[in-house]
């Protein structure tokens, strides 16, 4: 008897857990997220518990390897391929919500819901209008002629943002033309690529090079730095948003999915579901300066400060098929 009344109150005290928590697997790093996670817990009384690693490939890699077993509810991401890759390999499923639906269009989601963007960044050019003017940039393209040979900066190929430039690349242009394209690129850069996108923001700065190629986010981030030079940086540089007559800037996709096996669906759904609302959407664009998904929240007065820009329709899907090559594509170029 009494152990089927142990039994009986550790099977309640499972399930009071599992009623009372959310479990996330992110490869977000940002203050902005903790904040989110607060708020949601205030409104909710659900528990959120983050498991955060940089690096999504080994999120990716404990989801396959915990299989049923997961914790993970939602997987939660910095870009769309790693969303695209985590549904070709069974680790999401479809989420249902009306109030998802009615948050983010239909483009900003996958097309069976089995992951959501909840913001974006562009990929930008950051000049110094001192040295070089607007109407001399154009596209990302045109920064492989040889014309920009020693004044072009970025990070490494490696870096998810840049992976994820050239499979953006190689599905508006095709594999061969990415090649040549990034081979080109790499025999203009200003120094071997190094740091993160503030770092080539400053070295343009510096006057290392004339342009960066970084994202957005970051501008808006060292405006409000506690490091001065980060608030000159960002106040003497300019914004320049590539390919407006060809098709549109390449976006930087940051979303999350319902993890397959997820234990804690109906909080899951809620979770994602508070993401794509007002609040968070708002906090999102105030503090981290990213574009929201949500066409109905309130944009940063910095971010509305950078204009109006035409984003690329390329298909999210074409780009996560196409990022499995940019590693080799790089490579080929010998963009280290």
């Amino acid at each position: 008897m009494k152990r089927i009344f142990l039994m009986l109150v550790v099977t309640f005290a499972n399930i009071l857990f599992a009623d009372g928590v959310v479990n996330i697997y992110t490869s977000r790093h940002y203050d902005v997220d903790k904040k989110i996670y607060e708020e949601f817990e205030k409104q909710t009384g659900i528990k959120v518990n983050a498991v955060q690693n940089n690096d999504v490939n080994v999120l990716i890699k404990k989801m396959e390897l915990e299989g049923k077993n997961t914790d993970a509810d939602v997987f939660l991401t910095v870009g769309v391929g790693d969303l695209y890759r985590a549904k070709k390999l069974g680790l999401l499923q479809a989420v249902k919500s009306r109030v998802i639906e009615k948050n983010v269009p239909k483009w900003f989601r996958d097309k069976n819901n089995n992951w959501i963007g909840i913001s974006y960044r562009a990929r930008i050019f950051v000049y110094n209008p001192e040295k070089i003017s607007a109407n001399m940039l154009s596209t990302y393209e045109d920064l492989a002629n040889p014309k920009w040979q020693g004044k072009i900066l970025t990070r490494s190929s490696s870096s998810s943002y840049n992976q994820h430039l050239i499979a953006f690349m190689n599905a508006k242009n095709g594999e061969k033309n990415t090649i040549m394209w990034a081979k080109g690129l790499a025999s203009n850069f200003a120094r071997d690529p190094k740091g993160n996108d503030r770092d080539q923001a400053k070295e343009v700065f510096k006057g290392t090079g004339d342009v960066a190629i970084m994202n957005s986010y970051y501008m808006g981030r060292m405006s409000v730095s506690k490091d001065p030079f980060e608030n000159e940086v960002a106040s003497k540089l300019k914004i320049f948003f590539p390919n407006q007559k060809d098709g549109g800037t390449h976006i930087n996709l940051s979303g999350a999915g319902l993890t397959k096996h997820a234990k804690n669906k109906a909080n899951a759904i809620k979770f994602i579901e508070f993401l794509t609302e007002k609040y968070a959407q708002k906090v999102i664009s105030h503090e981290n300066f990213e574009y929201p998904t949500n066409p109905k929240a309130e944009i940063s007065p910095v971010v509305k400060s950078w204009g109006t820009f035409k984003t690329s329709k390329i298909d999210f899907d074409l780009i996560g098929e196409k990022l499995s090559k940019s590693t080799s594509i790089a490579n080929e170029a010998n963009w280290k």
